[in-house]
């Protein structure tokens, strides 16, 4: 087993056994939900802003051990982001575990870089991302994301 299927395997574990940021950002300045049909997947996303920096990033809802994860993580990496690097990270991230290119991308945060094995399984693609499409649609206005 590779190095990085191991720590792949670790970290989603171990966040989504042990999420650090599930709850709710107070105060909160953005709501997002989002639901993936394919396998009930369902999460909100709330976020605290100052001065157009997210402060904190909070999740809550029912999901898999790699949606949760992924939620999680995203909340760690995207606090002291602002609202457009928030938006880059994300485009980066899909491309990590949705895009065609086998290598990682330097600029995705180490710790998100575990979930670029994801691309090998494209029906677990949406539960990667799904917390992703939800902050998004949060900070574009908050309608429901979905994976579909």
């Amino acid at each position: 087993m590779s190095d990085l299927r191991e720590l792949y395997l670790e970290m989603v574990t171990d966040h989504a056994k042990n999420p650090r940021n599930r709850g709710k950002a107070d105060p909160t300045d953005f709501i997002g939900t989002g639901h993936n049909p394919l396998c009930g997947d369902k999460i909100v996303v709330t976020v605290a802003t100052k001065d157009g920096v997210i402060k904190d990033v909070k999740f809550d809802g029912e999901g898999c051990a790699i949606s949760t994860a992924s939620a999680d993580l995203m909340a760690e990496v995207l606090v002291g982001k602002n609202i457009l690097e928030a938006k880059e990270l994300f485009e980066q991230f899909h491309e990590l575990v949705a895009g065609d290119d086998e290598h990682n991308n330097p600029k995705v945060p180490r710790k998100l870089s575990v979930f670029s094995g994801v691309r090998e399984f494209p029906m677990r693609v949406k539960c990667a991302t799904l917390a992703w499409h939800t902050i998004i649609s949060a900070l574009d206005g908050g309608e429901e994301a979905t994976t579909e």
